[in-house]
C-alpha cells in the first residue's frame, strides 16, 4: 500500500524544521565575559539603580531591525553615576532569536558576571552586551580582546593551506562590513570550498556606530591577531568590544541563498517565480503542519484534562497520581489550599521570586502560621510542566533524607501546578564557588562537607531508599543550603526511577544541563547511576578551581575544564587547579585528593566510574590507595558526529 504524497510532503517539510533546529532551537550559547573589578558599586547606589534601568532599556529595544541598540541611563548633572550601554546581535538573526540573546545577557551579566563592577561585555554566539561608566559610542576599542579556539584539528599537512584560506575569506568579508551604509549592519559571511566535503564559513561583523576606518582597523586588526595565534585548530573567532571575526567547517550562522548566484540566460524571471511558487508552497505546508499539530494537541490536553479531573476527585480535589508499573501515591495528606499558597506568596509577586528555571518560576512565601517556604509554581505554557510535576510528587513524597530537599505539598486548581518546599535560606552552591567574593565566605572545611553531604544525597537516591532513582540533571544550582549550609539536592522534576534490577536505560528526550550531562548521554540518551556519578565529578572539579565548566575551553587555557585539570594531573602541576583561596584554608592533601576523585568519576567509560557508595568510601578515608585516573570524557568526537547528523538532516 502507497503512502499519500500529501504525508510525504508532511515529513519532509518536517524533517526541514528538525534540521533547521540544530541551528537555531537553542539558549543563548555564552562564550566569554570581562568585568573591570578597578571601580565597582555599592547594590543600593544610585548608579546600580540606573544600571538596572540602562539593562531595562536594552531588553525592551531588542527587536529593533538593525540588531543594534545604545542607550544612556542617568542625570547629565550626576555623571559619575551615568551609565552608558549597547548590544549588537549577530547580523543574520531573526528578531525572536536577538532579543531571546538580550534578554538573556541583561539577566546574567549582573546576577552571574559582573555583579558589582561598573564596567562590563559579556559576548555569545549570538549577541554581546556591553556597559560602563563612561561614554564609548561610536569609538573603536579593541580591547578587552581575547581569542577562542575549536577544539578540533585540521591535518598537519594541510593547516597552512588551511590557514591561507581562512585569512583570505575574512580579508575579503572586511571591506563590505566597513563600507555599510551608514546605520545599516557592519556584517557580511562567506562560504569558500576548502575540500570536497569541507566548506569554510566566514563571518566578520562591526558595531554599526562605527565609521568605516575604524571598523576596517578593527576587523583587520582582529584577523592578524587570529593569525598570530593560529595552531592548526578547525575553527576560531576573535571578539572585541567593537567588532569580531569567526571561521568554523560547519554553519555556524544562518546560510542564505546568494542573491548574486549566476542565472542562466533569459531565465531570470522564470526562476524568480519558481522560487516564490516554491516558497509559498513551503510556506503553507508549514501553516499546515502547525495546524494539525496544534489539532492533535488541543485534543490530547482536553483527553489529559479530563483524565485528571476523573483521577483528581471532583467532589473534595484531592490528588493522586498513577506512576506506570508502581505502586498508586495519594497526596492527600501533602495538599495545600490554593488560596494560601497565593497569599503566602503575596498573590505571586514579582517581588517574591527568588528563582526561574524552564519550569516557571519559584517564589518565597510565608505561610499563616509564619513558617517560610519556596513554592515552585509550573508555567502554564510548559508542554512537560504536568509530566514534571507528577515526576517530583511521586517521587519526593517518598524520599526523605538530609541531603534531599524536602517537599512540604503541592496545590493545584485548574492549570495551576504548585509544588511547596522547605525554604533554603542560604540559596544554591553556584551562588558561591563562581562569585568571587562570596566563595570566600566559606573555607575548606565548609566545602568537603559540602562534598561530602551531595555524596550522600545521591547515594541514598541510588542505592539506600526504597527505589533507585537517577536525578538526570545534578549541577550547582540544584544543590541548595539551608541555615547551617547543608547541602540538599533540589529539582526531581527529570528524575527517573529504576526497578530493582535494572541499570541502564536510553531515552530520545534528553533533559539536563550540558556541561554537566555524561556523553553518552547528551549524545546517545543512554543513562543510569554512572551519569549522576559523572555529574557529581564536574561539579568536584568546579568546587576546587572556581570555575564553570561550561564555557570554559573558551578562556585563555583553550581546553574544557576537565582536560585541564587532566593536563596539570599528568605534568604533576595539579595545585595550579586549585582556586587560591582554598589553599589558604584548606589540606593540601585533602585538595589533591577530591581532583582525583573528580577525575575518577569523569572519565569516558561509565564502567569505569565509581559508584557513590565506593565515593563515599573514598572521601572519608586518609589510606585507602585510589586507582589511576583514565582518561577524561571530553566527548568532541561525539558531539562531531551529533552536529553531522545535523548536516545530514539539512541535506535532504
Amino acid at each position: 500500500m502507497g503512502i499519500p504524497s500529501s504525508s510525504v510532503s508532511m515529513h519532509l517539510v518536517l524533517l526541514s524544521i528538525l534540521s533547521s533546529l540544530c541551528l537555531t532551537s537553542k539558549a543563548a550559547q555564552y562564550r566569554y565575559h570581562f568585568c573591570s573589578n578597578q571601580t565597582t558599586f555599592s547594590p543600593n547606589s544610585i548608579y546600580r539603580s540606573n544600571l538596572s534601568h540602562l539593562l531595562s532599556f536594552l531588553s525592551a529595544n531588542s527587536t529593533t531591525e538593525t540588531g543594534f541598540y545604545n542607550t544612556t541611563a542617568g542625570q547629565t548633572h550626576t555623571p559619575e553615576n551615568t551609565v552608558y550601554g549597547l548590544f549588537l546581535c549577530r547580523g543574520d538573526l531573526t528578531t525572536k532569536e536577538c532579543r531571546d540573546c538580550v534578554s538573556t545577557a541583561t539577566k546574567e551579566i549582573v546576577q552571574l558576571y559582573c555583579p558589582d563592577e561598573k564596567v562590563g561585555v559579556i559576548w555569545y554566539d549570538e549577541c554581546v552586551l556591553r556597559y560602563s561608566n563612561r561614554s564609548f559610542f561610536s569609538i573603536m576599542e579593541d580591547k578587552p580582546r581575547t581569542v577562542l579556539w575549536n577544539l578540533l584539528d585540521i591535518t598537519e599537512t594541510e593547516r597552512d593551506r588551511f590557514l591561507q584560506l581562512a585569512e583570505k575569506a575574512l580579508s575579503d568579508l572586511v571591506p563590505a562590513a566597513a563600507n555599510a551604509l551608514s546605520g545599516a549592519k557592519k556584517f557580511a559571511t562567506k562560504e569558500a570550498k576548502f575540500t570536497e566535503s569541507q566548506t569554510l564559513y566566514s563571518l566578520v561583523e562591526c558595531t554599526p556606530d562605527l565609521s568605516s576606518f575604524d571598523c576596517n582597523r578593527c576587523l583587520q586588526g582582529a584577523i592578524a591577531k587570529l593569525s598570530k595565534s593560529y595552531d592548526g585548530k578547525r575553527g576560531g573567532r576573535v571578539l572585541s568590544p567593537s567588532c569580531n571575526i569567526r571561521y568554523e567547517v560547519y554553519a555556524f550562522f544562518h546560510v542564505q541563498a546568494q542573491a548574486d548566484a549566476p542565472q542562466p540566460k533569459g531565465k531570470g524571471k522564470i526562476s524568480t517565480v519558481i522560487a516564490i511558487v516554491i516558497g509559498v508552497t513551503i510556506a503553507a505546508s508549514v501553516v499546515l503542519v502547525i495546524l494539525l499539530y496544534c489539532f492533535q494537541r488541543r485534543k490530547a490536553r482536553k483527553k489529559s484534562n479530563a483524565t485528571n479531573e476523573k483521577n483528581s476527585g471532583k467532589s473534595d480535589g484531592l490528588l493522586s497520581f498513577h506512576a506506570d508499573a508502581s505502586e498508586i501515591t495519594n497526596v492527600e495528606s501533602l495538599q495545600f489550599d490554593f488560596e494560601t499558597i497565593e497569599a503566602a506568596t503575596n498573590k505571586f509577586s514579582d517581588d517574591s521570586i527568588i528563582g526561574e528555571g524552564g519550569f516557571g518560576k519559584v517564589y518565597k512565601g510565608v505561610l499563616p502560621e509564619g513558617k517560610e517556604v519556596a513554592v515552585k509554581r509550573f508555567s502554564m505554557k510548559s508542554l512537560q510542566g504536568l509530566e514534571e510535576f507528577k515526576n517530583e510528587v511521586i517521587l519526593i513524597a517518598k524520599l526523605q533524607h538530609k541531603n534531599l530537599v524536602r517537599l512540604l505539598g503541592c496545590g493545584i486548581e485548574g492549570e495551576e501546578k504548585l509544588l511547596v518546599y522547605e525554604f533554603m535560606h542560604n540559596k544554591s552552591l553556584d551562588n558561591f564557588i563562581f562569585d568571587s567574593k562570596r566563595k570566600l565566605q566559606l573555607d575548606w572545611k565548609t566545602y568537603y562537607d559540602i562534598i561530602n553531604g551531595i555524596a550522600r544525597g545521591l547515594l541514598y537516591l541510588h542505592e539506600d531508599s526504597r527505589l533507585k532513582i537517577i536525578h538526570r540533571d545534578l549541577k550547582p544550582s540544584n544543590v541548595l543550603f539551608d541555615h547551617n549550609m547543608v547541602a540538599k539536592i533540589s529539582d526531581f522534576g527529570m528524575a527517573r526511577i529504576f526497578s530493582e534490577n535494572q541499570n541502564i536505560a536510553n531515552t530520545k528526550r534528553i533533559a539536563g544541563t550540558y556541561g554537566y550531562m555524561a556523553p553518552e548521554y547528551a549524545m546517545e540518551g543512554i543513562f543510569s547511576v554512572k551519569s549522576d556519578v559523572f555529574s557529581f565529578g564536574v561539579i568536584l572539579l568546579e568546587i576546587i578551581s572556581g570555575k564553570r565548566s561550561s564555557g570554559f575551553y573558551l578562556t585563555e587555557h583553550s581546553q574544557t575544564l576537565l582536560a585541564y585539570a587532566w593536563r596539570l594531573w599528568n605534568e604533576d602541576k595539579v595545585l595550579e587547579f586549585v582556586d587560591n583561596f582554598l589553599m589558604e584554608s584548606g589540606s593540601t592533601s585533602e585538595i589533591v585528593k577530591c581532583i582525583h576523585i573528580g577525575l575518577l568519576c569523569v572519565e569516558e567509560n561509565p564502567q569505569d566510574r565509581p559508584t557513590m557508595s565506593i565515593v563515599i568510601v573514598m572521601l572519608g578515608s586518609e589510606s585507602i590507595a585510589l586507582p589511576e585516573p583514565k582518561h577524561p570524557a571530553f566527548s568532541v568526537a561525539k558531539f562531531m558526529r551529533w552536529l553531522n547528523s545535523c548536516r545530514w538532516m539539512k541535506s535532504l
